[in-house]
């Protein structure tokens, strides 16, 4: 029997992920950062331990705590939504933080479990770091350098038989659009010079809920990927997963700015 750790298991992916893999026969360690979120997760009868992914503490004691260690998946994470500049570098850092500083700090307090097992590292990326979008700058950059990041670690871990692979989702039907909104409405207010286009803004935190694929196909699609032999790279799930990509590589640049500003309203001047 596997062992896989998940991160950011309270609901969504996470929990879809947690479920498949546990039905799978795998032993799932569940992490979660609220105490009612990891009782819930006790109660389904996963080892659930509470865990912010961002305390090297806690990473620590996880790490003390966890003898073996087959597969890692890097799922804790949020979407920063609304103009760039309105968030600044303070919520640019609160974004890359949890995204993308944690992805490797999970990764390297696990490390000697992993090359023992000579294990998997699973992150989830998205579509948004290959395809960017306007008032989703932050979330955009953070999950291009978890590109960037699998890639590197891809490489770097072959030696010691760790092999990396990227999940890259489209639009799946979890919590993350309404914890979007929430990113938004928090960001945004009346004196920013984008106030006059908020709809838009909400509307590009909504993206998510266009044809979301479940959750549990998701998951199940990921549980697939991981069983491959050898494992690939890179694989896309969900609504869009395929076309928003394929549209990023062929459409010219000039064209698709175009296109995206007349979708979220900045084909006008302010």
């Amino acid at each position: 029997m596997s062992t896989v750790l998940i991160t950011g298991c309270s609901s969504g992916i996470g929990r879809a992920l947690a479920d498949a893999f546990r039905d799978a026969g795998h032993q799932v360690w569940a992490t979660a950062r609220q105490a009612e979120d990891v009782a819930r997760l006790a109660a389904a009868g996963f080892v659930a331990r509470q865990l912010d992914v961002n305390d090297p503490h806690a990473l620590a004691l996880l790490a003390q705590e966890l003898e073996a260690l087959d597969i890692l998946i890097n799922n804790a994470g949020y979407g920063a939504m609304g103009p760039l500049l309105d968030g600044g570098v303070d919520a640019l850092q609160r974004q890359f933080q949890t995204n993308v500083f944690a992805l490797v700090g999970v990764t390297r307090a696990l490390f000697p479990q992993l090359r023992r097992a000579q294990g998997l590292v699973v992150n989830i990326g998205s579509v948004s770091g290959v395809l960017v979008t306007p008032f989703a700058g932050a979330y955009c950059a953070s999950k291009a350098a978890v590109k960037a990041l699998s890639d590197a670690l891809r490489l770097e871990l072959a030696p010691f038989g760790i092999r990396v692979m990227e999940v890259q989702p489209g639009a799946i039907a979890s919590q993350f659009a309404s914890h979007a909104q929430q990113q938004a409405q928090q960001v945004l207010a009346p004196q920013s010079p984008w106030w006059p286009l908020r709809e838009h803004i909400q509307a590009r935190a909504r993206a998510s809920l266009d044809r979301p694929t479940p959750t549990a196909t998701f998951a199940q699609g990921v549980l697939k990927a991981t069983q491959r032999s050898p494992v690939p790279a890179r694989v896309r799930l969900g609504n869009g997963s395929t076309a928003l990509p394929l549209m990023a590589r062929l459409v010219p640049q000039r064209l698709l700015d175009k296109v995206l500003r007349k979708r979220f309203g900045l084909s006008r001047t302010l």
